[in-house]
């Protein structure tokens, strides 16, 4: 098969969280435990640091590889999902993996991968573990997917284990109040193994210190840190994510880090990991800012911040998932912007007319379209120069418009 051919395979097969939701979550972690036997246990050939949390898991990611890319290391990175090629998951240096590898990594795994009927997001991960092995990685940064506990990427023994915070999202899997997440999230602190919180949160405080007690875990929390350490990343949520980063690279014993590299490390994440999609600005006049916030804690920082911009109108693209709780966020936008409601282009995504009837009851008015593309047109050309944009709701929604 050529590239191609293996991405329609791959996409193919079980269904995969990023297109269809619910029903592609597994309860537990045979199926990758297999995989790592048929694949000769690869995630025991690299060290690793493993970053969960509802919010900033993924900014906090490419903060930890540009860090240690800095410092001379040969860093792998694993992240979830992508937002315009599906090599963006994978990447040593911040170069994706080549197509051909991934062609290959299917042909040669293929029968035992339909026998064992694995997951697209199973296989991605024993993918990404084989190719940081073979390429001999210094160590690799492994996003979460989804939760913690039962997630595929939960079978590696990190040197450090980084939690972010806690919010109320994917709730009809993990839980639907905060200590319950909290648990789920909780999974990745192991035996003897430091644990980096990036934020206290009264809530789920004691989930954290009582796992971490129970597996004597070394447990500290990134925001006692008073320190402010820029970033590329202009977001005001990645001041927290910047915290976490550099509490987690202090925990690192086996590997030298100086406090310029940290620095270094932080100012350059864009340019060491090509991160798009927080609070990236595509456009100057107007200007135009994307962000991939989609639940209640990263929207109502990022539409905060929204607030201290300067502008005569604000236009504001949005589009959700079908499972999304609308009752969560709705209230969070502003009511005197003008909306462009719109479907991002997976099977999961929330009708443009719902979504607009739904917008309504919380006073937001606008037009909807039946594509991100067209919304994102028309809010163009009825801007002025001195208005903003800003595109978001999902994920999918701001991989259209970059």
């Amino acid at each position: 098969m050529d590239y191609q051919q293996t991405l329609d395979w791959m996409f193919a097969q079980l269904p995969m969280y990023q297109k269809e939701g619910k029903t592609a979550f597994k309860k537990d972690l045979t199926n990758t435990l297999a995989l790592s036997e048929w694949l000769n246990y690869p995630e025991k050939k690299f060290k690793s640091i493993h970053v969960g949390g509802t919010n900033g898991k993924g900014s906090t990611s490419h903060m930890l590889a540009s860090i240690l890319q800095e410092a001379g290391y040969k860093v792998g990175l694993y992240t979830s999902p992508h937002l315009k090629n599906f090599t963006e998951r994978i990447r040593i240096n911040g170069v994706e993996i080549p197509e051909e590898e991934v062609s290959l990594f299917i042909d040669k795994n293929k029968s035992f991968l339909e026998k064992q009927k694995l997951s697209f997001f199973e296989m991605t991960v024993g993918l990404a573990f084989d190719y940081f092995a073979k390429k001999k990685v210094d160590i690799a940064i492994i996003e979460v997917g989804l939760g913690g506990r039962l997630d595929s990427t939960n079978i590696i023994t990190p040197e450090v284990s980084v939690i972010t915070n806690i919010g109320l999202d994917h709730t009809q899997f993990l839980g639907e109040t905060l200590p319950e997440i909290a648990y789920e999230k909780a999974g990745i602190i192991k035996n003897n193994t430091p644990v980096v919180i990036g934020e206290k949160q009264e809530e789920v405080k004691s989930v954290f210190v009582n796992k971490a007690d129970k597996v004597n875990a070394p447990i500290c929390f990134a925001s006692d840190d008073t320190m402010f350490y820029p970033s590329d990343l202009l977001g005001d949520y990645q001041k927290n994510n910047a915290k976490t980063a550099v509490t987690a690279i202090k925990q690192l014993t086996e590997f030298v880090v100086s406090i310029e590299q940290i620095k270094k490390g932080l100012l350059n994440v864009v340019k060491n990991t090509n991160l798009k999609g927080r609070w990236q600005i595509l456009k100057n006049t107007p200007k135009v800012i994307c962000d991939t916030a989609h639940n209640k804690e990263g929207l109502s920082v990022v539409l905060n911040q929204l607030k201290k911009e300067k502008y005569t109108k604000l236009h504001i693209v949005l589009g959700v998932v079908a499972d999304k709780n609308l009752e969560s966020i709705l209230p969070l936008f502003p009511k005197d912007a003008s909306y462009y409601f719109c479907k991002p282009n997976i099977s999961r995504g929330l009708s443009e007319q719902v979504l607009s009837e739904k917008a309504k009851g919380y006073n937001l008015e606008g037009a909807f379209f039946s594509s991100v593309k067209n919304a994102f047109s028309k809010a163009l050309e009825a801007a002025n120069e001195s208005d903003i944009i800003y595109v978001g709701g999902s994920t999918f929604v701001v991989a259209e418009i970059i």
